[in-house]
């Protein structure tokens, strides 16, 4: 036991866990890294955008100079693509860092957020190292009932989390009850819309105009290139959001929390939009066909807008773990309040192939 004064509020903080890496689960149960495969994390299947490769390999000579710490072509390139100004943009190691700022700006003891039941589970534990409670409003369909997260609102409300197409479940909320909610949230009240699967919807709710407008200087919209840019390694995410919004945000991050390789990888991939194209194509394919093969099984699934799908196993854990041991990772889901579903994420053609197999293997031994 540590004789260290620990902050009082890690005793009660919970981990996040990440979904398994290929080398830890290759040595666990005994095969080659190259037999296994990743279906846990709602990565790009594709790999990272050939653009970005070639950009990053030019980079790494410069290695030895900082980078430029206000990112100012990645933020003049994006701000073009976007339809905004740098000054609109707010860019984080991963999205979780822009929700670190906004804990840092607006969440202390006595301040609450509000989340949807089946969140993404970073909302609750940020609000939780910052002293703030939770006001979890159950889920809809397994995804977000805005009608009850606005009546939820109160005095204490400081920050409302909206992930749409939502994380884990894959649920979309239609345009209308978005722009509903936005219409109602009280101005001291910061909107949290997480946009980190946008890309991969055909006709997106798209909010840019409502922070471009100035009417809504409480709205925040988070958005990264982890997911069809193919860059989760590399760590980048950004917020979209008034510039007295941003330019608060801004004092609380660290210098050069984007490197010179995100910088360089990020700018050649935004243009990339081969890639971004294939990638969607793949995924649609990739979703139509896990819902052709589970319903074959009879298993009850969430209709899905993102790049994974859940599936009712029975066992979560146990199908987990049994598909591990034949080199298939998935996610399980007890961590979310859903012990009996696993999520798969959108792999290639053969990748969903080999995933089929093994949990049709697995689901026959169980039974």
């Amino acid at each position: 036991m540590s004789a260290l004064p620990l902050n009082p509020t890690l005793a009660q903080l919970p981990v996040y866990q990440p979904g398994r890496p290929i080398d830890e689960v290759a040595r666990e149960v005994g095969l080659p890294a190259s037999d296994i495969i990743k279906l846990a994390s709602n990565e790009n299947p594709l790999g990272p955008s050939p653009a970005a490769l070639i950009a990053m390999e030019r980079t790494l000579r410069q290695l030895h100079l900082y980078p430029d710490g206000n990112a100012f072509h990645l933020k003049a390139s994006m701000g073009k693509k976007l339809g905004v100004t740098p000054a609109h943009l707010i860019l984080g190691n991963g999205s979780n860092e822009i929700i670190e700022f906004i804990g840092h700006a607006l969440m202390s003891p006595g301040a609450e957020v509000l989340v949807s039941q089946y969140c993404f589970a970073i909302y609750p534990i940020m609000a939780r190292l910052f002293g703030a409670s939770i006001c979890t409003v159950p889920a809809r369909g397994f995804g977000h009932d805005l009608e009850a997260m606005g009546r939820a609102i109160t005095s204490k409300t400081r920050v409302i989390f909206v992930a749409n197409p939502n994380n884990p479940t894959g649920t979309l909320v239609s345009a209308s009850e978005i722009r509903r909610l936005v219409e109602i949230v009280p101005a001291n009240v910061l909107l949290v819309m997480d946009e980190a699967y946008i890309e991969f919807l055909e006709n997106p709710c798209d909010l840019i105009p409502e922070v471009l407008s100035g009417r809504r200087p409480n709205l925040l919209l988070m958005r990264t290139f982890s997911k069809i840019y193919g860059l989760a390694g590399l760590r980048l995410g950004y917020g979209i959001g008034s510039p007295d919004l941003v330019s608060a945000l801004e004092k609380v991050r660290q210098p050069f929390n984007i490197n010179a390789l995100v910088q360089a990888g990020a700018l050649a991939a935004i243009d990339d939009l081969d890639h971004v194209q294939r990638t969607r194509e793949q995924n649609l394919k990739g979703l139509a066909y896990f819902q052709q093969e589970f319903t074959a099984l009879g298993l009850e699934t969430v209709p899905s807008a993102a790049n994974f799908m859940l599936a009712r196993v029975g066992d979560g854990q146990g199908v987990f773990d049994a598909l591990q041991r034949k080199g298939v990772i998935t996610r399980p889901m007890a961590g979310y309040q859903l012990p009996e579903w696993i999520r798969i994420s959108v792999g290639t053609t053969s990748e969903n192939q080999r995933c089929m197999a093994a949990l049709r293997e697995v689901l026959a031994s169980t039974h």
